[in-house]
């Protein structure tokens, strides 16, 4: 083999290489987009985030029901372009968004949302960043990301005398919270947290709770976990909200 035809070989294994490590991780879905450049119909999910009051904007998609697993992904971030499709923005690179909502099942014979797609219905100005605004529905490849996030964990307080219930968001790296526990200033042991629904976590029992501190043990999807020591000050009521002094 001559030095140029190796010269060649080398080019095109490398490009061969890099074409390989640039696929990797991504995965094929749908996109569609919904509500309006405003972000109007986004604002409260199957999550339980407002998603403008708690930071997150139009940089969001609501998930079909195989990638939201029962809410279970809430929170977690994706990358998406648009893929082989006449409808694609040239040039238009991705989109990075988080999920704050469930795209519901359907009895249209249509419908992209049911199982076992995986779809994403993003916002309005998300998908016109990727796609034509009259390509309605597009092929895209997707892949999860880490989350940037600014500040601390933030913690919702809500519920009632008898029961519990905690919002966790504002949450970085992985997004999506896999275990939580909370400890009262006074009785200094660890009680396990039930998602309950999005990521809203409960405990039952909100009396015994009430009039202490309350401190946090949270679990990411990727194994990593954090302490928030007394985020939560004894003169809490329901309805507030705490960020937290640390972010994954």
């Amino acid at each position: 083999m001559s030095l140029f035809s190796r010269i060649i070989f080398v080019f095109i294994a490398i490009s061969f290489y890099v074409t390989i490590v640039s696929a990797k991780g991504w995965l094929d879905a749908h996109a569609t987009f919904y509500g309006d450049m405003q972000g109007h119909y986004t604002e409260k999910g199957a999550c339980g985030y407002d998603v403008f009051q708690d930071g997150y904007g139009l940089s969001t998609t609501a998930l079909s029901t195989t990638l939201f697993e029962e809410g279970a992904k809430c929170g977690a971030c994706y990358e998406l372009m648009c893929a082989h499709s006449k409808w694609c923005k040239q040039g238009a690179g991705v989109v990075r968004v988080t999920a704050t909502n469930l795209c519901p099942t359907s009895s249209d014979p249509h419908s992209w949302c049911n199982p076992p797609l995986h779809h994403f219905d993003l916002s309005e100005p998300m998908f016109i960043n990727i796609a034509e605004y009259k390509g309605g529905i597009i092929p895209v490849k997707y892949r999860r990301i880490a989350c940037p996030r600014r500040g601390g964990v933030k913690f919702q307080i809500t519920g009632n005398p008898w029961f519990l219930l905690v919002l966790v968001y504002n949450v970085g790296d992985a997004g999506d919270v896999t275990d939580m526990k909370v400890m009262s200033s006074l009785r200094r042991d660890w009680v396990t947290m039930s998602r309950n629904w999005g990521m809203n976590w409960q405990v039952n029992g909100g009396g015994p709770w009430l009039g202490q501190g309350l401190t946090f043990l949270v679990t990411i999807s990727n194994g990593r976990t954090l302490q928030f020591d007394n985020v939560v000050p004894p003169n809490w009521s329901f309805g507030q909200s705490f960020e937290g002094r640390i972010n994954f």
